[in-house]
């Protein structure tokens, strides 16, 4: 079963062996399974796991899916992470990106189930964990491999009883016909002779928890595989690893942007015990040693300076762009039905919004481990794109990409900070020098001195109001912003350099303003974007631009409602024709906070936002939440006391993941409301510790309430959801509470 081979698509036949190896007593199911027995006899499943386990509980929901469809044991489940192949490349990302890897032609790109989408994907491989992917690009291959082993199991016994296979069922690892009933164990070395039918033989039902079967507190149903190591301490992450005569490395970037290293005092490092030696890069200066508190000595002691070979982050010159290109710029049409224009040559409302940069501040710092042994560089390292830390490493250290074995490990947190894999070249490298097992990892201040932040951005908005002040008429979105998302995909998919990458700010870009177009019934509205070049770097960020335009909209859709004298849940119900789930949504979230209108001096605020993916052949998953936030000011600071959220993200495959993900996106959206940003002086960040950053402590979290919508719709990952209508919830009742509009992320304490 070894050789096995898949095909990739239909229309350009493409076999590729199954990626999988078989180790003793195990046989192979196809890329995504292969079972074996232990010494008791049982049969274990082991799952490949195609994506990054950043905490989000993707390896779970990966082996839950293939589990429910097989009728498997959830106690004799294992994971294991999956090897680059194009066996686990994900159409649907392809098709969603074909912008940035198609942007001439990007139509013909955007349907995960044609040609060009997943011939792309397949060529990269395109393994990225991103955008809340994984349930629309690998459900059907997951319970395609579950149901695969169930027909080989039901084969085998139903040989042994005389029945056909097809009236046989399993369940906890069994095969049952009437009473008649064989483990898998038992039925193992004879299943693995039969095939599987060619088009497998699915369950009549996907995998669904209804949420009124899991009400909060109540137990998991599979509860979460990396638990109990993460109970223990057991669970391994990146800077975990440990290889026999490993060494440590630290390293020292230079500023925000384009600098080069000018100098530093090779002999203060001398000094430090344990080291071992210095490698210098053209943008960087690293410490070897013996232990990494030696080597991040040695590196401070050093005292590397650099100089700017190009453009470094300047907050001060980044808000004068952006208030030029707001008020002077020339802005292109992205989206638009109607044409808002002449309605709003004298506007009902306008207000100014504006959105500082934000820190991804995942709580592991990047780190990673290469070793070279036989011409073969193996690479330990937690990211969200394997494929191009490959690549990047291979580049590095001189040898092809077949020469490079990558080991992904689980991330403690990212935020898609882990899609820059610019660590992999640099561990590569120090490895190639070195010659030794070497561990490096960036300390708290390099993760925040190199890392890249979220775009700031500024946008104005226009509404003009029907005169009976029962809705809008009229709705515009101007967005200064920067094309941050050509910018971070020509670094992340085609290898461009931070420097190089700056050069696409300047272009148009809807990845970069998508979800500025507000849902609600307005007859003519429109979205405008000013491109323009800030000369600083931005990156992806959790929400992506979800995250600042549901801000936006949310923000002055409240505005509007105050403006018209109208309660402002019911200003947005009556703009919502032919939506029911939204309105599901936002009734469900006021009953849930006991909505009391968000009247003067309540200290309530209302949010809504939807996110879409498409997921191939003019399909559509659709997430939507609704949040009520209740909030006061106190002492010139933000204080949250509750927040109540309604969720409909389709159906459920695991209640207790998508509850965790909403509820964890909440607590992001809050830390990115109150904190989590920073502005830049001569490319250093001003605020780079996470104590600097003003994120909410423990004691500063809200009582949080939580309902989903129980429904059949396609599924939609909750991971981005759950934090975009926080801050717009949270500024909403500021207003409420003290009659002062909060415009500007980080919320701030004017008026008080």
């Amino acid at each position: 079963m070894g050789g096995t081979l898949l095909i990739a698509f239909p229309l350009l036949p493409r076999r590729h062996p199954v990626p999988l190896a078989a180790g003793k007593d195990e046989h192979v199911v196809d890329a995504f399974l292969k079972v074996g027995k232990i010494r008791n006899g049982d049969c274990i499943l082991t799952i490949a796991v195609p994506l990054c386990e950043m905490g989000q509980g993707i390896t779970t929901l990966v082996a839950q899916i293939v589990a429910d469809e097989a009728g498997a044991d959830w106690r004799k489940v294992a994971v294991e992470a999956a090897p680059i192949s194009p066996a686990y490349a994900d159409p649907v990302l392809s098709a969603r990106w074909a912008p940035l890897w198609m942007p001439a032609f990007a139509s013909l790109g955007e349907d995960a189930d044609g040609t060009l989408a997943r011939l792309h994907a397949e060529r990269g491989p395109l393994m990225i964990t991103a955008d809340g992917t994984a349930l629309a690009a690998f459900e059907a291959p997951l319970r395609a491999a579950g149901a695969a082993l169930r027909a080989m199991m039901a084969q085998a016994a139903a040989d042994k009883w005389g029945v056909g296979w097809e009236e046989c069922d399993t369940k906890d690892s069994f095969v049952t016909h009437g009473r008649k009933r064989l483990s898998f164990g038992q039925l193992l070395d004879a299943a693995v002779d039969y095939d599987p039918p060619a088009v497998p033989v699915l369950r009549a039902e996907p995998p669904r928890e209804a949420p009124g079967q899991f009400p909060e507190g109540a137990p998991a149903r599979r509860p979460r595989l990396d638990l109990p190591a993460k109970v223990d301490g057991s669970f391994t992450f990146a800077a975990d690893v440990r290889l026999p005569g490993m060494v440590f490395a630290a390293i020292a970037h230079g500023p925000q942007g384009s600098s080069v290293l000018s100098s530093y005092d090779k002999q203060a490092a001398a000094a430090v015990r344990g080291l071992v030696t210095v490698v210098k890069a053209r943008r960087w200066l690293a410490a070897v040693a013996t232990g990494w508190h030696a080597a991040d000595k040695a590196v401070r002691a050093m005292e590397p300076r650099f100089t700017a070979d190009g453009p470094i982050a300047d907050s001060e010159k980044v808000l004068v762009a952006l208030d030029k290109a707001l008020t002077k710029g020339d802005p292109q049409r992205l989206m638009a039905e109607g044409d808002p224009d002449v309605l709003l040559a004298r506007p009902s409302l306008t207000a100014r919004y504006d959105i500082d940069a934000a820190f991804h501040a995942p709580l592991e710092t990047a780190s990673a481990t290469a070793r070279m042994r036989h011409g073969k560089l193996e690479l330990w390292i937690a990211t969200q794109a394997p494929e191009r830390a490959r690549r990047a490493a291979a580049r590095a250290a001189g040898v092809g990409r077949a020469d490079v074995i990558v080991y992904p490990m689980h991330a403690g947190g990212s935020f898609d900070a882990r899609l820059d894999v610019r660590i992999a070249a640099q561990v590569a490298t120090i490895c190639r020098i070195v010659g030794k097992p070497v561990q490096l990892t960036y300390s708290r201040w390099q993760e925040a001195l190199a890392g890249i932040p979220r775009t700031p951005l500024s946008a104005q908005l226009d509404g003009a109001i029907s005169p009976d002040k029962t809705r809008v008429l009229g709705w515009r979105t101007r967005l200064a912003v920067p094309a941050t998302a050509l910018e971070s995909g020509a670094r992340l998919l085609d290898g461009w350099g931070v420097g190089q990458a700056l050069d696409l700010q300047d272009r148009a870009d809807p990845l970069a303003c998508e979800g500025a177009m507000p849902l609600y019934r307005i007859p003519e509205k429109a979205v405008d974007q000013v491109p323009l070049s800030l000369r600083q770097p931005t990156a992806r960020f959790r929400g992506q631009a979800h995250g600042y335009t549901a801000f936006l909209t949310e923000s002055f859709i409240d505005e509007l409602a105050h403006a018209a004298g109208k309660e402002p849940l019911s200003f947005r119900v009556g703009m919502l024709e032919g939506e029911p789930r939204v309105v599901a949504c936002l009734q469900g979230a006021g009953r849930l906070a006991q909505w009391g209108g968000g009247i003067e001096a309540s200290g309530q605020g209302i949010a809504f936002h939807q996110m879409t993916l498409p997921t191939g052949s003019g399909a559509t998953a659709r997430g939507l939440i609704a949040v009520v936030a209740t909030a006061r000011a106190e002492a010139g600071v933000v204080r949250v006391e509750r927040l109540s959220a309604y969720v409909d993200i389709g159906r459920i495959v695991n209640m207790a993941i998508a509850r965790q993900q909403i509820e964890g996106g909440l607590m992001f959206g809050l830390a990115h409301a109150v904190g989590g940003s920073s502005g830049y002086a001569k490319g250093r960040p001003i605020a780079a510790r996470l104590a600097q950053l003003g994120l909410p402590l423990l004691a500063d979290c809200p009582k949080v309430d939580i309902a989903f919508a129980d429904s059949n719709e396609d599924p939609f990952d909750p991971g981005e959801l759950g934090m975009v209508a926080v801050a717009p919830a949270i500024a909403n009742a500021l207003f409420s509470a003290t009659g002062v509009r909060f415009r500007r992320l980080p919320l701030i304490s004017e008026g008080f």
